[in-house]
């Protein structure tokens, strides 16, 4: 099961925050949100279909998330999580740690935003659309 968002970069990704990434709804972005990968997002974890949340909803859970940005791909490995509810309406949030909340789509990911190819950071900064997407594997690909 897969879930897609699209996004667009902003002068002011910087993508060097060591433990979440981020894309938003929000039309706007300053410096300080430096896990923030892309903003005016076209949906948001509360538009997901309520299959692809039950089947995150669990450790076994393994969750992939690919951010391509024209020509690059960069993947990111982590896990569901039983309290993963998907109500925000505002933003999808990575994290390398277990903290959930209503904007957490994936725990223990394998790296966060300062692990982003710098290449594809520097196309975000130029206003590159990206693509977010989310696959998971509810029994963890076995």
């Amino acid at each position: 099961m897969r879930e897609v968002i699209r996004a667009e970069g902003h002068e002011n990704v910087r993508a060097e925050h060591a433990s979440t990434f981020e894309v938003t709804t929000d039309d706007w972005l300053t410096p300080a949100g430096d896990c923030i990968l892309g903003i005016e997002a076209d949906r948001a974890p509360a538009d997901f279909d309520p299959a692809f949340v039950e089947a995150c909803r669990s450790h076994d859970a393994r969750i992939i998330c690919e951010v391509r940005v024209g020509e690059r791909v960069h993947v990111v490995e982590g896990r569901g999580h039983p309290d993963l509810t998907f109500e925000s309406d505002r933003s999808a949030v990575a994290r390398t740690s277990d903290y959930v909340d209503d904007r957490t789509v994936l725990v223990d990911a394998d790296h966060a935003a300062a692990g982003f190819d710098r290449e594809l950071v520097a196309a975000l900064q130029d206003g590159a659309d990206l693509v977010f997407t989310l696959v998971v594997e509810p029994d963890g690909g076995e």
